[in-house]
């Protein structure tokens, strides 16, 4: 199909952005201007999230951590991505830019740490995109053997053509619905949300009406709620780190902020509207389940290590029983779904955002004349994750989980240099009021020293063969070696961009003090 570049052209409106330093906005990149309301925004960032997903691939591993700790630590986990979501929500407000965190860190800190920025979320992208389809194409095929009653049917899922056959089939119509734009996204989101969001409820009440039945079942108790309980603190960090991959995504809320309807200030309300959505939806879930089954590894307890890698495959039908059981299956697929169309959002805008300010070649910056999408981005971000995961799959499905377990350390990094980059890009005005000292200072460097010390944690516990898939690489876990060397990929990415656009990174094109341009409201 046809595309157009959308970079800056002679006569494009323009508005400005106060913000310090003077006028702060962004080059126009020809998307779909006020095509996602506050509701829709809020629904694709919980949408990326996969909460039912997340559920059922985590609810097992967090409890064998913290036991009965466990709605504590979701509690814990929401505390740092609530802090950095208040400095998206600052940053958004002067810059409501596509490239978010890239554009924002170059902004505050300049042009190689803005992209490395960017880098992370590409590259976590590209990684949680190859994990939610392989999860999609298992329950594509678990669904479809209980519906048809046959084991032979579920069994296809085992026969690795079959699954990469069908996970590439998934990736291609997801990539497809992405390309055609948020107007087509924002239909199917609502409806595969809310398919996930009644189906939890459903679980939790059934749950919650046969605590007591099951021989694991406990009675509450509030001291679940408190995370100085956690018997060590290597189980605790352990916990974090699940818990902040279970929030992983809200910020597809941001990365449609050219796109949203009031793009300053909707794209921060929907976020905190979709973090409240999925704390509660967590806790609610961890309650009622630790309640109906316990938390431990006897029986149906939730750390059973038979069943706590998909924790809603082995309650559904005890639960729910066998028909409305089937529904879990359906929402857990849903949801993986949902997310997988979701997710190419965030990577392919910051891809366009990238090439825009030349960090990336400019073919990147060509919008659909019709459909106003990244359509380049979002091809080669499917073509990418495809590749990927084909590629992990037939070398090893060691590595492939590996990659998984390496994800954490992408979600820090960025996560955390955004959120510094709040505090540094409003220095000036920190001690204006006490709203400006809470909000783009106090919460922001909190959530930013929260997750760089998960970093840290991570990055020496990955250093362990045992951590992952027990794998190793001249006696370094293979894990560390996957996660520091898709960052150090970064870098050499970086230096070859920066002999190919050496304006960029000489800082003459995006910076704090340079004025650029933006489409008008």
């Amino acid at each position: 199909m046809t595309q157009v570049d959308a970079r800056p052209q002679a006569g494009d409106t323009v508005r400005g952005v106060d913000a310090p330093g003077g006028t702060q906005a962004v080059r126009t990149k020809g998307l779909g201007g006020n095509s996602v309301g506050l509701l829709g925004s809020a629904v694709i960032g919980i949408s990326t999230v996969a909460p039912v997903y997340c559920l059922t691939s985590t609810l097992g591993s967090t409890a064998g951590e913290v036991g009965l700790q466990m709605p504590a630590i979701f509690l814990a986990g929401f505390l740092p991505m609530l802090l950095v979501a208040f400095a998206y929500r600052e940053l958004n407000k002067v810059m409501p830019d596509c490239g978010t965190s890239f554009t924002w860190t170059v902004k505050a800190f300049g042009p190689k740490i803005g992209w490395m920025c960017g880098w992370g979320l590409v590259i976590a992208t590209i990684i949680v995109l190859s994990n939610l389809a392989g999860v999609a194409t298992s329950y594509f095929w678990l669904l479809a053997g209980e519906i048809t009653g046959s084991e032979s049917i579920a069994a296809l899922d085992d026969n690795k053509a079959v699954h990469i056959i069908t996970c590439l089939t998934l990736i291609a119509v997801a990539t497809a619905i992405s390309y055609r734009g948020m107007t087509a996204t924002k239909g199917i989101q609502y409806a595969l949300v809310g398919l996930q969001l009644v189906v939890l409820v459903v679980f939790v009440a059934m749950a919650l009406s046969k605590a007591g039945e099951f021989e694991t079942s406990v009675d509450f108790s509030w001291s679940w709620m408190n995370p100085f309980a956690v018997q060590s603190f290597a189980a605790f960090t352990a916990g974090l780190s699940l818990s902040i991959f279970m929030y992983w995504g809200w910020d597809a809320c941001m990365a449609t902020n050219e796109e949203t309807t009031g793009s300053a200030k909707t794209p921060g309300r929907a976020a905190l509207i979709a973090m409240v959505v999925l704390v509660g939806s967590y806790l609610a879930t961890g309650i009622a389940a630790q309640m109906a089954v316990g938390s431990g590894e006897e029986g149906l307890g939730l750390s059973n290590p038979e069943t706590s890698d998909n924790v809603f495959a082995a309650l559904a039908g005890p639960v729910m029983g066998p028909t409305l059981g089937i529904l879990l299956f359906v929402a857990v697929l849903a949801s993986a779904a949902a997310s997988l169309q979701t997710t190419f959002i965030p990577v392919a805008r910051t891809v366009l955002a990238m090439s825009t300010y030349e960090a990336l070649p400019k073919s990147f910056t060509k919008v659909h004349p019709v459909f106003k999408t990244p359509g380049k981005a979002t091809i080669v971000a499917g073509v990418a994750t495809g590749v990927f995961y084909t590629v992990m799959t037939l070398v090893s499905e060691n590595v492939l989980v590996d990659t998984i377990y390496a994800l954490g350390l992408m979600i820090c990094f960025y996560y955390a240099l955004t959120a510094f980059a709040c505090v540094w890009y409003f220095r000036g005005e920190l001690f204006r009021s006490g709203r400006d000292f809470a909000y783009k200072g106090l919460m922001p460097l909190l959530g930013g020293l929260m997750l760089t010390a998960v970093f840290g944690k991570t990055l020496y516990d990955m250093w362990d063969p045992a951590y992952g898939s027990g794998s190793a690489v001249f006696g370094v876990g293979s894990v560390f070696v996957i996660g520091v060397g898709l960052l150090l990929l970064g870098v050499v990415i970086m230096l070859v961009m920066q002999r190919r656009s050496p304006a960029f990174f000489r800082g003459e094109i995006l910076t704090k003090e340079t004025p650029s341009l933006v489409v008008a409201d």
